[in-house]
């Protein structure tokens, strides 16, 4: 079995463990391949083994990738995404993770239009504070979705956080924790336009953590694809 498979088998039993640890159904959570920076032959030779869902940071490179790989992929775009990008993603992402201004979401609200498509979004937060990071902070959060809640061609289909880099996933869950609770506080609310289905949480470092806190998606890179970055020629 080559490197790659036999990571995809450790990431699949750790996730299997981690649904059991708290006793949730291995379906309830989506395993997102992160293949930034590699190449089209390493997509699919995990795609043989079964892996639909694609996570890619640049929007060209999603856009390059989704040209000339099957359709039946899922490709997130996952990445901080600049307003003059949103044209390469538009039709082809299934979810954007990463909508975290209010003019972003205009921005994609606009091309979205312009494709009569209605896009799935979720909303970033950055639990976490981190000065580094985008996303709304916590306390933000329900009145920027209200307002991304009026326009008309976005959905808002829950929330994601990029949790701090840390070498103990542990120091992660209290901000799994949070976001769990408030993606719970603003389901309550019953805002039009928008449903608190997914949860976007948990990387290689810290995955298992978050599923036991509730992640409906989890976002493994190097946990899949090994520490190597190939240049995309």
């Amino acid at each position: 079995m080559s490197m790659l498979l036999d990571n995809l088998n450790d990431v699949e039993k750790r996730i299997q463990a981690a649904c059991d640890r708290s006793g949730r159904k291995r379906e309830e959570v989506l395993l997102v391949a992160v293949s930034k920076t590699k190449p089209v032959e390493m997509i699919e030779e995990i795609m043989a083994a079964g892996i639909v869902d694609f996570g890619e940071n640049k929007p060209q490179e999603l856009r390059d990738k989704y040209e000339v790989l099957p359709k039946n992929l899922h490709f997130h775009m996952i990445g901080h995404l600049q307003t003059n990008k949103i044209k390469y993603v538009i039709d082809r992402a299934v979810l954007i993770h990463s909508i975290d201004s209010i003019r972003l979401a205009e921005a994609v609200n606009a091309e979205a239009k312009k494709h009569d498509r209605i896009m799935p979004v979720l909303v970033e937060v950055n639990v976490a504070q981190e000065e580094s990071k985008s996303g709304f902070l916590v306390e933000e959060t329900e009145k920027a979705i209200r307002e991304i809640a009026k326009l008309s061609n976005i959905r808002v289909e829950g929330l994601m956080t990029i949790a701090p880099f840390v070498e103990n996933a542990e120091e992660n869950r209290q901000y799994f924790v949070k976001l769990r609770k408030l993606s719970v506080d603003i389901a309550a609310k019953n805002i039009d336009n928008v449903t608190m289905h997914h949860l976007s949480m948990g990387m290689t470092g810290d995955y298992e953590v978050a599923i036991e806190e509730g992640a409906t998606m989890v976002r493994v890179g190097t946990g899949i694809f090994g520490e190597r970055n190939y240049q995309i020629g």
